[in-house]
Parts: structure tokens; C-alpha cells; sequence
């Protein structure tokens, strides 16, 4: 029967000190089961200071703040501090007989001509003292003590490897803070806008909008081709801005699906539709006292540009079949490859968001009206691929920059980064020849193709070409042939005559 109580007290001890990760709660809630399973008046848990030698009272029951802060041992230094010296638990059945008991806590005057037994066990971290656990409860001669010090030595023991799981945590959790920090550091970094390549005074017009708009809470609406940089340049204004230690949560509204996005934006309750097993945030409130950056926004429906309106004005939403209103404290950054104007214009994006989210517009221009940049980037592109692939690639030739210089890149930025990987993997010398760029980068110059015809007679060719294939497909019959280009008889025998083409041979 005993053995069963042990059982059960040591389980609630387990589950009291994986209840919380703040140890002194942990420990308290120790002591509290302590306190009504084996009767104890009072208990401490005393921690072992390395540095200084000192023992201090951690947690305790039955001892006033006061006293806690007070009492101090050193090791060696009574009951307390010879256990922590020696590691050793010590029982004594009646303190009053014991001429080492300090009792400096001078709570163990008997006022009840009661005696009190004391039951001290180290806490050992390893072979390492680190503490320790001690109780007094009334003596009692039928108590086997024996037996209670092996029980709260088995508890020593689930606190040390509490205090060990907790350092552990506690460590884990600072190592992951200096990462974050890191990674934070490393990503303002890599964003901030003086980074962003290029030289060309388009681009430091975009530099100066940047370098103005961060600070600020304004809205950002970048503009531009696919490619051009928008997402980059959404950012650096995040990461200049003082919202920079906040969340910056990225949404591209083209890639989800309709019946989705709200879900996605603004969140979801549990129940609110089929599948909606479990409450769910929306990006909105991920960002709060962050920035949210909404790509491709000329995609979103009409139904959501309404409720996404209201989030502007009001920096308030619902989550999706919810009812209570959530604040929130986001700062917008849209971007979009579309012509917003002409679609508010064809109704199928509404005029008032336009001008909620065009309060500080920045265009990123194509790369064709930048060709100064292109070799900037081509040289950063080229750098950066070189040393992922473990390459040593120096320069471009002199054919190779012509390629660059006067293709006029569809693509943008993004279709030059792609051309320059490809070159860096097929490239086995130090430098980037012409062959190692795409063939769509070949002009007629380049690949020895250009026509040796004139304009009028490259006409002059298909027209004959149109007028064969008619009178073939009509075996010869002018009328017919002439119906199916569309022109008529007289124009078509004209024309006939003129390339020496003869109806009859098509018969």
C-alpha cells in the first residue's frame, strides 16, 4: 500500500514539474505536494552559487520572503552546507539532539514540546552538487526516516533533470535568439536599398523614393514588368523602415485560389465553412506591427478589394464567419505588373482602394530602358553563381557583353539572372563566351542570319507564296481562289501575271 502512494507521489511530482517551464514554479509546486503527501511543515530548496561558494534558499515552504533572502551557508557550513560539500544526505530523527543543527532560519523553536525530524538530500546534476532538497515534518517514531530519505532522494533527482531539460531549453532558446538576431541582421543587410544594383539615374530615382518613403507609415505601390524587382524593393522599405523588427509577411494574391484568398488575408473560425476544422489567423494579423506585402494585387476579386478597402481606412477586419473585430497594425506594401488605371476604368477594380493603395506610387523601370545596369548585374550575377558552383569565372568576352548590351531583355532582371546561371553551369574555362549564352540572345549579326533580301521583296515572296497555295487548293480556278484571299479576280489575275504564275498548271 505504501509503495502504491509512493508511486502516485512521485507522479504528481512529474507532472508538477513538467507543468511550467519557469523552474521556481516548477519547484513550488514540488514543495505544495510535499507539504500534504508525507506531512512536512516546512521544506527548502537550496542552489549552490560555483562562483562564490555561497548556498541561497532558491524556493521554500514555510519560510517568510524575508527569511529567504536572509539565511545563507557556506559550503561546509552546517547540515546544509556539509551535504552539498560531501554530496551525502543526512537524516536526523530529532533536531533538538543534534549539536551541528544551526537552525538559522529560527523557525524550529518548539513551542509544542514537539520534536521535528530533518531529512536533507543532495541535488546532483551528474557527479555535481548543485543543491539541495530538505523537509521537516514532526517526529514521529513509527516514520521509517530511512525510507523517506530514499523517497525525496528520488525526487533530488527528477529536479536535477528538470534543471537539466530547463538549461537545456534556456540555452536552446538563447542559441536560437542570436540566430534570429543573425539572420535579422544578415537580411537588413542583403535589403537595404543601397544594395539594390544599379547605376542609372532611373534607378536612382527609385533609390531617392525608397531612401524617403521607409521611414514612414505611408502605403507603397510598386509598379513595373514581371522581373524588374518589385518584391526586392518591397524589402528594403521594410527592412529601413521601424518596422524593421516586426513580422514581414509576403502574400502573391495571384497564386491563391478565389475561394481561398479571403481565408488566407484576413483568416477564418472554426466551422466557418467545410474543411474550416480549427481557427485560423490571417496574414493580416501575422503582420500586425509588422508590414504585409501584397504581390500581384491587380488579381484579387471585387468581393475581397471591399473588405481589403476596409483594412486600409480602418485597420480593422473579421476573421471569416467570425464576428469580433480585430485591430490591426500593418503597414501595406502592393505591387503589380498590371495598369490599375485601365482597370478601374473597365470596373473590375475599384477606384477607391486604387487610390487607398496608390498614395506613394515607385515604378521600377524594365531593363531595356536601363542599359547601363545591365553589366552590373551581369558581373554581380556572375560572381554570385561562380561561387556557388565552386567556379572560378572571371570576366565575359568581348563578344559575350555585345550579346548582353543589345538584347533587349523581355524578361528584365530576372530573365538575365537565369541567362547567367545557365552560363556559370556550361562554362568549364575562366571566362563567359558568346556560346555559353542562350540562343535567344543571338542577333542576325551574331549567328551570321541576317536576311539578304529587302523588305519589298521578302513581300513580294509571301505574296506569291498566298497566291499558289490558293489556286492549288482550287485546282486552278481564278474565282474561287480569288474568294478564298479575299480580293478579287481582277487584282488576283494582276498579281498572277505579275509573279509569271500560270492558273492552268494548277488544273
Amino acid at each position: 500500500m505504501k509503495r502504491i502512494e509512493d508511486v502516485t507521489l512521485l507522479y504528481e511530482i512529474s507532472n508538477a514539474l513538467n507543468e511550467y517551464l519557469d523552474l521556481r514554479k516548477s519547484l513550488y509546486n514540488v514543495l505544495d505536494i510535499l507539504s500534504t503527501s508525507i506531512s512536512m511543515i516546512r521544506g527548502t530548496i537550496t542552489i549552490l552559487n560555483p562562483a562564490t561558494g555561497e548556498i541561497t534558499i532558491e524556493v521554500a515552504h514555510g519560510l517568510s520572503r524575508s527569511t529567504m533572502e536572509r539565511v545563507k551557508y557556506k559550503l561546509g557550513e552546517g547540515i546544509t552546507g556539509r551535504v552539498i560539500e560531501s554530496g551525502k544526505a543526512v537524516t536526523i530523527p530529532q533536531i533538538s539532539k543534534e549539536p551541528l543543527f544551526l537552525d538559522r532560519t529560527q523557525t524550529r523553536k518548539n513551542k509544542s514540546d514537539q520534536e521535528i525530524s530533518f531529512i536533507i538530500v543532495p541535488i546532483k546534476k551528474g557527479s555535481q552538487v548543485i543543491g539541495a532538497l530538505s523537509v521537516d515534518r514532526y517526529y514521529d517514531p513509527s516514520y521509517p526516516l530511512k525510507e523517506g530519505e530514499k523517497l525525496l532522494a528520488v525526487i533530488a533527482t527528477m529536479i536535477a533533470r528538470h534543471v537539466i531539460n530547463i538549461e537545456t531549453i534556456r540555452i536552446e532558446k538563447d542559441q536560437l535568439k542570436e540566430e534570429n538576431q543573425r539572420l535579422r541582421n544578415q537580411l537588413e543587410k542583403k535589403y537595404s536599398f543601397s544594395n539594390i544594383i544599379g547605376s542609372s539615374s532611373r534607378m536612382r530615382e527609385v533609390f531617392q523614393m525608397i531612401s524617403q518613403v521607409s521611414k514612414s507609415n505611408a502605403t507603397v505601390l510598386i509598379r513595373g514588368e514581371s522581373g524588374t524587382g518589385k518584391e526586392l524593393v518591397a524589402n528594403s522599405v521594410h527592412y529601413n523602415s521601424y518596422r524593421a523588427k516586426g513580422p514581414f509577411i509576403k502574400v502573391n494574391c495571384a497564386a491563391l485560389p478565389v475561394n481561398l484568398i479571403e481565408s488566407e488575408l484576413f483568416g477564418h473560425e472554426k466551422g466557418a465553412f467545410t474543411g474550416a476544422i480549427k481557427q485560423k489567423l490571417g496574414k493580416f494579423e501575422l503582420a500586425h506591427k509588422g508590414t504585409i506585402f501584397l504581390d500581384e494585387i491587380g488579381s484579387i476579386g471585387l468581393d475581397v478589394q471591399a473588405r481589403l478597402l476596409r483594412v486600409l481606412q480602418e485597420r480593422e477586419l473579421e476573421r471569416v464567419g467570425g464576428q469580433k473585430t480585430i485591430k490591426v497594425d500593418v503597414r501595406v506594401i502592393a505591387a503589380t505588373n498590371k495598369n490599375l488605371e485601365q482597370a478601374v476604368d473597365e470596373e473590375t477594380f475599384r477606384g477607391d482602394l486604387y487610390y487607398r493603395l496608390n498614395v506613394f506610387p515607385i515604378y521600377m523601370p524594365p531593363l531595356r530602358e536601363r542599359k547601363t545596369d545591365v553589366l552590373l548585374l551581369a558581373d554581380y550575377f556572375l560572381e554570385k553563381y561562380s561561387k556557388e558552383n565552386h567556379k572560378d569565372i572571371k570576366r565575359f568576352s568581348t563578344p559575350a557583353i555585345d550579346m548582353l548590351m543589345n538584347y533587349h531583355w523581355p524578361g528584365n532582371v530576372r530573365e538575365l539572372e537565369n541567362c547567367l546561371e545557365r552560363a556559370v553551369l556550361l562554362c568549364e574555362e575562366g571566362v563567359i563566351h558568346s556560346y555559353h549564352l542562350p540562343p535567344t540572345l543571338q542577333t542576325g549579326s551574331e549567328s551570321g542570319t541576317l536576311p539578304e533580301y529587302s523588305m519589298e521583296e521578302a513581300v513580294a515572296n509571301l505574296e506569291r507564296e498566298i497566291l499558289i497555295d490558293a489556286l492549288k487548293n482550287t485546282r486552278g480556278n481564278i474565282s474561287l481562289a480569288a474568294q478564298l484571299v479575299k480580293t478579287t479576280v481582277r487584282i488576283f489575275t494582276y498579281k498572277a501575271k505579275q509573279y509569271d504564275i500560270d492558273y492552268r498548271n494548277y488544273r
